[in-house]
């Protein structure tokens, strides 16, 4: 594909091949265009490794943070489970949210939690609202020792973000899910693997191997979950999608 921005016309035109469309710059059609391809070149660019949150860095898209933020301030959890932990940016974000609800505490697991970012987020002041488990997120005892720091009744949601593989991430489906209650969420993150196939740092294989491709077959074979993103509770726009690095991510429990 090729994209034409005439600013002076105020059009973007695309071209397929022999197939050529002109729209409307200041579209909404245009907007979701152009913004596939600032995902892509974003991504590649790495512009999300240039945000911290509370000093520590977090490697998110902005978008998906204040939209994740939304669904935990209406689930209100008492337990939100993420795997990855990388610099702890994303547990100081969601230990954050608990501290303004006053109610909830984070649980992450790293197969390797680096120990200038442990020392880092131990000393945080957010972090007696933190555990870190250490150990791979798909071993039976680590799933173990997770499931014995839940209690009866807590409500719970769950974040995958630690190895993308399609296969890492059926494994913690399978592991977690039973945690989350009747409707709350297991978030599949990062399913934009699967478009960047054809840029510099990504892999044709991704096609197919991706998070959002585990979270459809986990949907599929699971009819107490359903892919569901959250809706928009202030919207006055007449945008349809969003811009995120987490399609089909969002699994929630329905029964």
């Amino acid at each position: 594909m090729k994209l034409e921005i005439d600013s002076d016309a105020r059009t973007l035109t695309l071209r397929e091949g022999t197939h050529e469309r002109r729209i409307p710059l200041y579209s909404r059609e245009s907007y979701e265009v152009l913004s596939r391809w600032w995902i892509k070149v974003g991504w590649n660019e790495k512009a999300i490794y240039n945000f911290t949150w509370f000093g520590r860095p977090i490697i998110q898209l902005p978008e998906d943070l204040v939209r994740i933020q939304e669904v935990i301030y209406q689930v209100r959890p008492d337990v939100i489970i993420e795997t990855g932990v990388a610099h702890g940016g994303s547990l100081i974000f969601y230990a954050s949210l608990c501290k303004a609800m006053q109610r909830g505490r984070v649980i992450g697991i790293d197969i390797e939690i680096r120990p200038h970012n442990r020392k880092a987020i131990e000393a945080h002041e957010l972090f007696p609202l933190i555990t870190l488990v250490e150990g791979s997120s798909v071993n039976p005892a680590i799933v173990a020792d997770v499931k014995a720091r839940v209690r009866s009744g807590e409500t719970v949601l769950v974040l995958l973000d630690s190895n993308h593989s399609k296969a890492h991430v059926q494994q913690e489906l399978l592991a977690y899910h039973g945690l989350v209650t009747p409707g709350s969420y297991i978030v599949a993150t990062d399913g934009v693997m699967q478009d960047l196939t054809d840029v510099p740092r990504g892999k044709p294989d991704w096609a197919g191997d991706n998070p959002a491709a585990a979270a459809r077959e986990f949907a599929a074979a699971h009819p107490d979950f359903r892919l569901e993103p959250p809706g928009w509770p202030f919207r006055e726009s007449e945008l349809n999608e969003n811009v995120t690095h987490w399609p089909d991510a969002y699994l929630r429990r329905i029964r």
